[in-house]
Order: C-alpha cells, then sequence, then structure tokens
C-alpha cells in the first residue's frame, strides 16, 4: 500500500485482527456461516497483506499476480454461490475490489493516484462508502423487546454482530486501500 506507514501498520492489524476472528467464526454449527466466515478470513489476511506499507516492503510482482489469481478465483466462486441467493454479492464485490486493487499495482507499481480516480476505482469507492454507512446502521443496538423468550447461549462463531462488526471493518479498511490506489 502507498502513503505514511502508520495508517498502513493500523490496516493491516485490523485486517489480521479481522481475519483471525473469522477463523473463529469457521467453528460455528451451521455450514453456510462456516463457508462465509472462511471467505472473509481469506479476505481480511489477504488485505492486511496487501496493507503492509510499501515503504517497508513492496511486493514483488509475482507476489501481486498471485493476489490476482486468488482474488479473481475468489470472485469466480462467489459468483457461483450467488447464483442461489443475494446475500454473496458483497462478498463479490469485495474479491472482485482485491483482484482489480492487485491489479493495478501490476500495471502501474509506484503511480498509484496521481492520474485521477478511474471510473471503477470510483464506483467501488461509492459502494464501499455506501456499504459502511449500511452496515454501520445495522450495528446500531435496537431496544430489546419486554417479555422476550429466553436467550440461548451462542457460541462466538454465531455472534452476528461480531459477523457484521468484522464486515464493516473490513469495508473501512477497503476504502481505505482503494482511496491509495
Amino acid at each position: 500500500m502507498h502513503g505514511p506507514s502508520s495508517p498502513g501498520w493500523l490496516l493491516v492489524a485490523l485486517c489480521t485482527a479481522t481475519g483471525t476472528y473469522c477463523l473463529l467464526r469457521m467453528r460455528s454449527a451451521v455450514e453456510e456461516q462456516r463457508r462465509a466466515a472462511g471467505g472473509e478470513a481469506l479476505m481480511g489476511f489477504g488485505m492486511a497483506a496487501m496493507a503492509v506499507p510499501a515503504t517497508v516492503a513492496a511486493p514483488p510482482r509475482w507476489a501481486l499476480i498471485a493476489y490476482v489469481v486468488v482474488f479473481g478465483g475468489a470472485a469466480v466462486r462467489t459468483l457461483w454461490a450467488a447464483r442461489s441467493g443475494g446475500h454473496h454479492l458483497h462478498h463479490l464485490v469485495g474479491a472482485f475490489a482485491m483482484a482489480y486493487m492487485a491489479a493495478a499495482m501490476v500495471s502501474s507499481p509506484g503511480h498509484h493516484g496521481h492520474n485521477g480516480i478511474a471510473p471503477v476505482t470510483g464506483a467501488l469507492l461509492l459502494y464501499f462508502a455506501m456499504y459502511v454507512l449500511w452496515s454501520g446502521a445495522r450495528l446500531v443496538p435496537v431496544a430489546a423487546t419486554a417479555g422476550a423468550g429466553g436467550a440461548r447461549l451462542v457460541g462466538w462463531g454465531d455472534r452476528q454482530e461480531l459477523a457484521r462488526a468484522c464486515r464493516l471493518s473490513m469495508a473501512i479498511a477497503m476504502l481505505a486501500m482503494l482511496l491509495t490506489l
């Protein structure tokens, strides 16, 4: 990632923590949640690797090409999964954004941000900004209803509010990374 190193290291820490929690979520008893958590863990760790400041360790060309292949493959896999429901579309956009950023870094290393915002970058910025606002609003607590049934214990892998918080943090990180593109 280009730009100052402090925000880059903060993104590395945020994305690594998110990826680690997503690995914990893979212990869920619900198969769909495990599958989503696996994709989100891949995203979190991939974003952490891409966020390492270029002044510390500029990724070699082969690593960027590997990112394009891995995240392009993840986008194709998610596109296939999207046939069964629209809830996979956010993962599709995220995987595409990662492949797009890696391809942009391969095609013009060291020249990011000097030619204005490309239309694809602008569309991705708009999407992730809207997603951050939408998912942030969903995290606002709703007053508990009186007389609600007994709460059952939920494992860490099944806590939907934590999963939403992870998606929100990755979307914020994606915005920051796209801004440096």
